[in-house]
């Protein structure tokens, strides 16, 4: 098959061998993937994955590994040992985990687990669910990513078409202070009078994976504030945690979607009742996975890139 190979911390298209299908596996067809900032991550930081002794993700700059999670796929094969209850030709998707002989994988960061930036990839069939919808692949397989935020906005203009009702442009005004003349007014004395009271609080995204980040959240926010930590550099990052004590913050630090989370907004996308069309920005196809992959460093550039094998 062909497909867009990360080796040695570069990516280029070539022709590899079809992956073979294991007991409880199912073999697809990549109709559309997206790019994703942990692709980002995983490929830029070899580094993050040594202390991780999970196996999940193994980044091995010897050996050939398909990225892309994000997917929408169409049903090929079986592997032994499988129910065969998705017929042949269905279309799909997947939480991003294969269960393979020597434990759990995340689709596209192993050699064993390639993902959907290649003609063919595989899902585990008991995690695979039927893409019911009439919309195309390339809204589809955007589930995945908001099904992360659906488990714990982007960009300005995305996120007023989204149904954001503020959005704030950090190098002018901060989000903070923004935050609190919405939630209180200006009036200081009556801002602490409610913020005593417990009403409203403030939740916090952070989604940009980028040391200082999360630590200026922590020194900008409101008392009281929840945090879902869903970037995180790979690097790691110094935390003013007597800070954070002090203001009682709650952090949570990513995990990924649970299943049910998975399905939740799987479904919502399905259907239609979320309209995710806003979040594509354009499609690539394998040869141009590269150069989409840079592209996707860009804070300016598009939200979701899709790649369509």
């Amino acid at each position: 098959m062909r497909a867009a190979v990360l080796r040695g911390g570069t990516v280029e298209t070539r022709v590899i061998s079809d992956p073979v299908p294991g007991p409880g596996q199912l073999l697809v067809r990549s109709l559309a993937c997206g790019i994703c900032a942990s692709d980002i991550h995983f490929m830029d930081h070899l580094e993050a994955g040594v202390e991780d002794d999970s196996g999940m993700s193994t980044y091995d700059r010897d050996a050939d590994i398909v990225m892309g999670h994000e997917c929408c796929a169409e049903v090929v094969d079986y592997g032994p040992g499988t129910e065969r209850r998705i017929p042949v030709g269905t279309r799909v998707s997947s939480l991003p985990v294969l269960a393979t002989a020597t434990g759990r994988r995340i689709i596209g960061q192993n050699p064993e687990s390639p993902g959907g930036f290649g003609e063919y990839f595989l899902l585990d069939e008991s995690l695979t669910r039927v893409a019911v919808s009439e919309l195309p692949s390339e809204i589809v397989c955007i589930a995945d990513a908001i099904s992360v935020g659906w488990s714990a906005a982007s960009r300005r203009e995305t996120a007023l078409a989204m149904g954001a009702d503020v959005v704030i442009d950090p190098a002018e005004l901060s989000p903070y202070q923004a935050w609190r003349d919405v939630a209180h007014g200006t009036p200081e004395p009556m801002r602490e009078m409610l913020s005593a009271a417990g009403l409203p609080g403030c939740v916090v995204f952070e989604c940009v994976g980028l040391p200082g980040v999360l630590d200026s959240i922590i020194r900008g926010c409101e008392r009281g504030t929840r945090i879902f930590s869903m970037g995180g550099p790979p690097e790691g990052e110094h935390l003013h945690t007597l800070t954070a004590k002090r203001k009682g913050l709650n952090i949570q630090f990513g995990g990924g979607p649970l299943t049910h989370h998975w399905d939740e907004a799987f479904e919502a996308v399905c259907s239609g009742s979320l309209d995710v069309a806003p979040m594509l920005g354009r499609t690539v196809g394998l040869d141009g996975v590269a150069d989409a992959l840079s592209a996707s460093r860009d804070a300016d550039g598009p939200v979701r890139i899709v790649v369509v094998p």
